[in-house]
């Protein structure tokens, strides 16, 4: 830690903190099916056959979806896949390749 480095109150501790460990702290990790770290990126593997709604097809499992990139939401990843455009998945049926 620098002496410049700037503080914040915790108020679940009740503790100042330096900013930069509180935000690794509070940093949400995403997982895949099997517990896996996912970054953006990355390279998955359906783990399950999926009804695409609105696109009429079905996503089997074994497939591969390249570059995910994560979002909001710890529990999806948005992806790209030929035939379906602005795919969102469950991390829940995904995992690292």
């Amino acid at each position: 830690m620098s002496a410049d480095e700037e503080y914040v109150y915790d108020e679940v501790s009740g503790e100042w903190m330096p900013a930069s460990e509180l935000a690794a702290r509070d940093a949400v990790q995403v997982v895949d099916a099997q517990g896996t770290p996912l970054a953006d990126g990355d390279a998955v593997v359906l783990v399950k056959d999926l009804k695409v709604k609105g696109a009429g097809t079905t996503l089997k499992q074994g497939t591969l979806i390249k570059t995910i990139r994560l979002t909001d939401n710890p529990e999806e990843i948005d992806c790209r896949h030929p035939e379906i455009r602005g795919l969102v998945l469950r991390t829940e049926f995904v995992k690292k390749r």
